[in-house]
């Protein structure tokens, strides 16, 4: 039988992911106690528990995001520096990238994201500032009027903790708070009649979102046999073809994101691993799937360190199509979730098993799961990765139109005088539960409206991720790593800001003196509210 315990807080931020951690330092930054509660063991969300690394625009290195996520990326740099037996070369690297990998300058394990994310929070633990509690989920909420008054998360125990605190922010993956508070939100596609947007159907599609994947990553031990049991619905999965895809999903053969024209993937395990330079916006990086999100390169370290590479496999063939995770009942969900994971294991049993190889032959046994990597031990993520949220009705909703190149050109995206950060990443939606191919649409560097946190009622409930006030389509370029952490740090930053002048984020929005005061606090801090001019985006 479970029990109920109670307890309070400053703030209190549901969801550990990278919005979460953010939000967490901000507010602490800020003199605040915060209650940070996280669904698994590991904080960090898509960097760490959902095992991708960052997705992350040509000038990241230089600029185009807050002090902190520059911190946090060279940390990360820095323990690879102090642990690891780099090579003269790496070592040397400006911009160290452990995994060579290419699709981001910072490929990394998802345990050293994890293990660096511990090491930033533990002052503020030590300090008695700060309080995780992790295997934690909402499960229910109270709310007086337009406030939420309390929140109450469930342990794996059964044990639930009812906390209570002025400010509360949905960090969770899906935008669980949401429905649980009562604050308007969407799902799904909206309708070109509601947005004016381009790539917007004419209906509102809510239960069309975009596919979710269960990542996991490999190694390649030539001469070894490390195949995994055939999955139980392996010939479905292998005849399984999804709507306007040319061929089964499981294969190295898959539209290109951007042409939609179908191309061969190449496959190489323990392939080429000299420098690689990252930049997306020239080269995509996934022509050849081995080093596109390779995390550990054996070119890094010194020789005899590593046998073998290490990649992640977060690729098109894994995307879950059959249906989504939000608007379901429990046991809907679960079979979704159960389903992904198959998917991917028998994604992984088909390379080991089927895969052409360059030499004529089929299959790579020696593909073996690395589970170590992924803090489990069954050799996928501890959690799926999770594109598309639950969004907000906000004050401002960011919409194709503020910042596609087809549409504004030499002008840039739209400038907002509330701006609270920037972002860049081409509008990148994955094939949808709707049956939808890829939307991709090329972007200018954009930046984040204060109005898009801040809903239209709620007073005191703050979006701290993907579920802020964009739409399906503008989600596509603001769910990456650095404009989440963004996000999140702003959301922190926002609900102290609040407590210390006895305002509400709608009082801050609404007033220029208020929203001026607020952007210099945040400029303080390291945040940037707008690009630099840039040529040759």
């Amino acid at each position: 039988m479970s029990s109920e315990t109670a307890t309070t807080t400053d703030i209190l931020v549901v969801g550990g992911g990278l919005g979460g951690v953010a939000a967490a330092l901000a507010a602490l930054r800020r003199g605040r106690s915060v209650l940070l509660t996280e669904e698994t063991d590991w904080i960090g969300g898509q960097l760490t528990s959902q095992g991708v690394p960052p997705d992350e625009h040509a000038w990241i290195e230089q600029f185009g995001s807050t002090r902190t996520y520059r911190e946090l990326r060279e940390n990360i740099r820095a323990y690879y520096r102090t642990w690891y037996p780099l090579t003269d070369w790496a070592r040397e690297a400006r911009d160290l990238n452990p995994g060579q990998g290419k699709v981001s300058r910072l490929c990394h394990e998802p345990r050293v994201g994890a293990a660096v994310l511990e090491a930033m929070v533990a002052p503020w633990i030590a300090a008695g500032r700060l309080r995780i509690l992790y295997r934690h989920r909402p499960v229910a909420a109270s709310v007086d009027g337009d406030r939420v008054t309390a929140v109450v998360v469930e342990g794996p125990d059964g044990v639930r903790v009812e906390i209570r605190a002025p400010y509360v922010l949905d960090a969770t993956e899906l935008g669980d708070l949401l429905p649980l508070t009562g604050t308007e939100h969407v799902t799904g596609f909206e309708s070109r009649h509601d947005t004016g947007e381009p790539s917007a159907p004419d209906e509102a599609q809510p239960d069309n979102m975009q596919a979710f994947s269960w990542v996991f990553a490999v190694e390649h031990r030539a001469g070894e046999d490390h195949t995994v049991d055939r999955p139980a619905g392996y010939a479905a999965w292998r005849e399984y073809q999804p709507p306007k895809w040319p061929n089964p999903l499981i294969s190295l053969r898959a539209p290109d994101p951007r042409t939609l024209e179908p191309f061969e993937r190449a496959f190489v395990p323990n392939g080429d691993t000299g420098p690689v330079v990252a930049d997306q916006s020239k080269d995509p990086g996934d022509r050849e799937l081995w080093a596109f999100r390779r995390i550990v390169a054996r070119s890094v370290f010194r020789p005899g360190f590593a046998d073998s590479d290490v990649t992640v496999v977060n690729w098109p063939m894994i995307d879950y199509l059959p249906g989504p995770l939000i608007g379901v009942s429990d046991e809907e969900r679960d079979k979704h979730l159960a389903g992904a994971r198959e998917l991917s294991m028998s994604m992984l049993y088909w390379l080991q098993t089927e895969a052409p190889r360059p030499d004529g032959g089929t299959g790579w046994p020696g593909l073996r799961l690395r589970g170590d990597v992924m803090g489990t031990t069954d050799g996928l993520a501890k959690a799926p990765y999770i594109r598309e949220s639950r969004r907000i009705l906000s004050r401002r909703r960011v919409v194709e139109q503020d910042l596609s190149l087809a549409v504004r050109g030499d002008a840039g995206a739209v400038e907002y005088p509330d701006s609270v950060g920037v972002g860049m990443y081409r509008i990148d939606l994955h094939p949808s539960t709707g049956g939808d191919t890829y939307i991709d649409v090329a972007s200018s560097p954009f930046q984040i409206p204060l109005g898009a946190l801040v809903p239209q009622r709620v007073r005191n409930l703050l979006p701290a991720g993907k579920n802020i006030g964009t739409t399906h389509i503008t989600n596509g370029c603001y769910r990456l790593h650095p404009v989440e952490w963004n996000v999140g740090e702003v959301a922190g930053a926002l609900a102290a800001h609040c407590l210390a002048g006895g305002l509400e984020p709608g009082q801050v929005h609404e007033s220029g003196d208020r929203l001026a005061a607020f952007q210099d606090d945040l400029a303080a801090d390291g945040v940037e509210l707008a690009w630099p001019a840039i040529k040759g985006y």
